[in-house]
């Protein structure tokens, strides 16, 4: 069983090779086949109604940027991209040490859309493609906090390699919410119309019809985007979308959302003081 899903790994990450990854055309490597997961029973948590607070409801909000929650093998591509498991405890543990909450988009945005409270310095933390260590390594620590992430799935990534299907049932059930990055992580820039419509629409049915969520919002393949691409996300029912442009999310951008990118090199200072 392993060769075999090492070998299926070995295939995704030449095609990952010519598609090219997150982080403006930055190509992250999926994590060692070799690390497995145990299935544990899934508990769905209650749904509590949500508190109006008096507005203005505007304030930017930090979305963090990672890909993989590893340490990086010697001659990985972009090993930027791969945030070692104990840094990543320790970032977020100093996250919640400054007096940060993790929440999801869809929190922001119904704060910022209908005045929904919530905590104070609230920060998303966001993992793009969808790699097994979201799972094994995030979201054990996050859990410990009962803090949600949001996964960006980019769909081909569904599978050996990747996420599997019960994983990402898990993942929801923690409180993550789970968002669109395409079917095949092309550069939508280049794409025909038609093209285009189908990597977004797509994407969304097939995600609603496999998890049973909104999957309200989009995040752009690599970063890159176009008026006719953000035109075509408005166009496909998402809410917003998120970039790698680097700053705070605001409101008055829906379609053009900022991101914190977090490198292998962050140590829990460095990030504080990005958000800083």
């Amino acid at each position: 069983m392993r060769a075999r899903r090492a070998a299926a790994l070995a295939a995704l990450l030449a095609l990952g090779a010519a598609a090219g990854g997150c982080g403006h055309s930055e190509n992250a490597a999926r994590p060692a086949a070799a690390t497995t997961t145990t299935q544990t029973t899934i508990v769905v948590r209650k749904k509590t109604t949500p508190r109006i607070v008096p507005g203005p409801h505007d304030e930017p909000v930090p979305i963090l940027m990672y890909h993989v929650i590893n340490t990086a093998p010697p001659g990985t591509p972009n090993p930027d991209l791969w945030v070692p498991a104990d840094a990543f405890a320790a970032q977020v543990r100093a996250l919640a040490g400054a007096g940060y909450h993790g929440v999801t988009l869809a929190q922001v945005w119904d704060h910022w859309k209908r005045g929904v409270a919530l905590p104070a310095k609230p920060v998303v933390l966001s993992f793009d493609d969808g790699y097994l260590s979201d799972y094994t390594k995030a979201r054990p620590v996050l859990a410990s906090l009962h803090w949600p992430g949001v996964l960006n799935l980019v769909l081909h990534n569904l599978g050996p390699g990747g996420l599997t299907r019960f994983e990402v049932r898990a993942l929801l059930a923690d409180g993550w919410e789970l968002d669109s990055h395409t079917i095949n992580h092309l550069d939508l820039t280049t794409l025909s119309p038609s093209a285009v419509r189908h990597e977004l629409v797509g994407s969304r049915a097939r995600l609603r019809r496999l998890f049973d969520v909104p999957a309200r919002f989009f995040c752009y393949p690599s970063g890159r985007f176009n008026p006719a691409v953000e035109a075509a996300v408005r166009n496909a029912g998402y809410a917003a979308a998120t970039t790698t442009l680097p700053g705070l999310a605001r409101p008055d951008r829906p379609y053009e959302l900022a991101r914190i990118r977090v490198d292998a090199g962050d140590s829990a200072e460095a990030l504080l003081a990005k958000l800083g």
